[in-house]
């Protein structure tokens, strides 16, 4: 193979393009002052996903954590907690998800690392992991044919997210308006799960995007 072959090989080889798990859909995004129906669906595609787990009672673990992110570290269950940078999402007694705009978690964790100190443990997670944003005023209605978790608003309030069953998959369901709900799915399932949660809100309009 000739050097200028070689350098095309090798130029191709660092060419990495990121794609969302539901890019084939080619889903379109309606401008919000658009969109009609009961029902919105959308993609919040390539954010930061990082895995968080350490002892909360250990005081310098838990400051470590509020100077990297900006925010006091949710200690109770289901409980979330949100900075400008960061929210971060109660999954265990240790263990936490911490979610960051898309090309920012390199840094982020660089950040926890700098500030965190012995037993702990930092995973991103990016690319096994998406978003999807169910909103409108029938949003909670298309959650009520889709888990068996109570979320009404009496028992789901707003900030309160919970790992449960999802159709047949499963997925991380946080509140975060009345009407405004965020899953946290796995990428093996979000094509699964996008088309379900499109069957499930025909019957009250729904649109994609925005």
């Amino acid at each position: 193979m000739s050097r200028v072959a070689d350098d095309v090989f090798n130029d191709q080889q660092l060419a990495v393009r990121a794609e969302s798990p539901l890019h084939h859909l080619g889903l379109p995004a309606k401008p919000a002052n658009q969109l009609q129906g009961g029902v919105q669906l959308k993609e919040l595609a390539l954010q930061g996903h990082l895995i968080l787990r350490g002892d909360p009672n250990n005081e310098l673990f838990s400051k470590g954590v509020e100077k990297a992110l900006g925010v006091a570290l949710p200690t109770q269950p289901h409980q979330s907690s949100q900075s400008k940078t960061a929210v971060v999402q109660w999954l265990g007694p240790d263990e936490w998800l911490i979610l960051v705009d898309g090309g920012s978690e390199a840094q982020i964790e660089k950040e926890l690392h700098e500030h965190l100190h012995g037993h702990y443990l930092v995973v991103d997670v990016s690319g096994g992991q998406t978003i999807l944003h169910l909103s409108g005023t029938n949003a909670e209605q298309v959650l009520q044919k889709s888990t068996g978790y109570d979320v009404h608003l009496r028992n789901f309030p707003v900030g309160k997210g919970v790992q449960t069953t999802l159709a047949k998959s499963t997925a991380l369901i946080r509140r975060i308006e009345d009407n405004y709900f965020e899953l946290v799915v796995r990428r093996s399932f979000a094509d699964y799960l996008w088309r379900w949660l499109v069957d499930a809100s025909e019957e009250y309009g729904l649109s994609i995007g925005g």
